[in-house]
């Protein structure tokens, strides 16, 4: 397995992806080569002062780099010697099998989009999510790739979305519904209810709408919706998270009895902390495209990386875009699309 790695679009430097592509190559014997793509004279100076000397290392020059403040498509156009840019053109070429980023996210799969082109069959990539509830997982997409949706676009979706839950967390028939404001068919917008009808034509576990709640309870296994209201439901729930462990940390230590209590307890919260952290995943897959695409948080600490890694094996090992191109040719003969 070969991974390209954009070092120079997180929030803390090239040195943090550096120690995670450390840790993941001491981890992982499968990776033949690991491509740090950026600014040389930086990646050389965070391998030296990772005490990284694994000779699977192979550092590519770019000069460029696009920042979070950059409009992906213009960027792209004057920025044609990114780190981003570069690293696409590693899987295009066939160097790489895969590409990791923390870079800009609407730039990392514009590029990934015109340079990779979409699987056959597909016409919009997504961003798949691997999200917590009360037991076990749940995947959410879009989560931002595609804000303007169409119907099909959705119906899209919720067949790739079932293979990967199939793929990375497991279930032959994974429960698939669209997120709406109401479980009445009645309810939703043009958007939601023509997709909502060509989800019932496909050969899904379709249970139709699902609210917020639902989510958690265990009632939908992948949730589908527009990369608008997605990302949307994807930050609150990020939100969400964090503000219920400032809560629950400002509430247990204010009094002598309270912090008995949650010493008793620190198990369970450790555990609480631990499900709640999206950061064991790794990163958000870009589904839909010829080449594994990983989207990593701009934030994201070395074990982040190093798990985005992991995670981007398991889909290398799984051949998830050829399961992915094979779903999608047999849900378009169901809604009687021409091949692509």
């Amino acid at each position: 397995m070969r991974i390209a790695v954009d070092v120079m679009g997180g929030d803390h430097g090239p040195g943090v992806v550096i120690d995670g592509v450390k840790i993941a190559l001491e981890n992982d014997a499968k990776i033949t080569e690991l491509f740090l793509v950026g600014k040389e004279d930086e990646i050389h100076a965070g391998l030296k002062t990772a005490g990284c000397h694994d000779r699977r290392v192979r550092v590519v020059h770019a000069s460029e780099v696009l920042t979070m403040e950059d409009k992906p498509v213009e960027a792209l156009r004057k920025k044609k010697d990114s780190s981003i840019l570069r690293a696409v053109d590693l899987v295009r070429d066939g160097t790489a099998d895969a590409i990791i980023s923390q870079g800009n996210t609407g730039g990392l799969v514009v590029s990934a989009h015109i340079r990779l082109r979409p699987l056959p069959g597909v016409e919009r990539p997504a961003i798949a999510c691997i999200m917590p509830r009360v037991f076990g997982e749940w995947v959410l997409l879009d989560a931002g790739a595609n804000p303007e949706a169409t119907p099909l676009h959705l119906a899209h979706n919720a067949v790739m979305g079932a293979v990967y839950y199939r793929s990375l967390i497991g279930g032959n028939k994974p429960r698939v519904g669209i997120i709406c404001n109401g479980s009445e068919e009645i309810k939703g917008n043009d958007l939601t209810r023509e997709a909502l009808r060509l989800c019932k034509q496909l050969d899904l576990n379709f249970v139709g709408y699902v609210e917020g709640p639902d989510l958690f309870q265990g009632k939908v296994d992948v949730a589908v919706a527009d990369g608008f209201v997605g990302n949307i439901v994807l930050k609150t729930i990020e939100g969400m998270g964090k503000g219920i462990q400032e809560i629950l940390k400002s509430e247990l230590t204010a009094t002598p009895l309270r912090k008995l209590g949650a010493m008793i307890a620190k198990d369970g919260l450790r555990g609480l902390k631990r499900r709640m952290n999206p950061d064991c995943h790794g990163g958000a897959q870009v589904l839909g495209l010829n080449g594994n695409v990983i989207k990593v948080h701009g934030s994201a600490k070395a074990v982040v990386i190093a798990n985005a890694v992991r995670q981007t094996g398991t889909a290398f090992k799984k051949n998830l875009n050829q399961l992915i191109a094979a779903e999608i040719a047999k849900a378009n003969e169901r809604l009687q699309l021409p091949a692509a």
